[in-house]
């Protein structure tokens, strides 16, 4: 009779325990596309609000707004591409396309491990970052400390 209780006890924990891995973690998969225009806010700083226990759906890895060479339009669909080295050698870690109001953004789990390199590809040009990035949260010095982030 002790056996079959522990062996009960035993399996109720172990479904326990599967059931809470498997629970939501709250974060909603977001990822720009081209055409998209469900985005807003395009300059700000995405990641005030989308991070954990932000007010914005999705707690994004990286996310920003590219601009024409006016740096006063949005550009639309562009793609932004973070590379293991600089002016887009080495690996390619991701890939994020860029919506119809100038936005890129992604959930999807970005290993920056001691720094990736930016390249932002447009309809006519190609530009580098060349110093290399830890944090995806473009908006936050582009824009503020930094210029925008452009390409034609």
């Amino acid at each position: 009779m002790k056996k079959n209780v522990l062996t009960i006890l035993l399996g109720a924990a172990m479904a326990l325990i599967a059931f809470q891995a498997c629970e939501d973690d709250g974060n909603e998969t977001k990822i720009s596309s081209y055409n998209s225009d469900e985005s807003h806010k395009a300059g700000q700083d995405c990641m005030i609000c989308h991070v954990s226990g932000g007010d914005g759906e999705g707690w994004f890895t990286i996310a920003g707004t590219i601009y024409e060479s006016g740096l006063t339009s949005v550009l639309p669909n562009a793609t932004v591409k973070l590379f293991t080295e600089a002016n887009g050698a080495g690996d390619l870690v991701a890939r994020v396309e860029v919506d119809e109001k100038g936005n890129f953004y992604t959930t999807k789990v970005i290993d920056f491990g001691t720094g990736l390199y930016t390249l932002v590809e447009g309809n006519t040009t190609t530009k580098n970052m060349h110093s290399s990035i830890t944090s995806g949260k473009c908006n936050s010095c582009h824009g503020v400390s930094a210029d925008r982030i452009w390409t034609e």
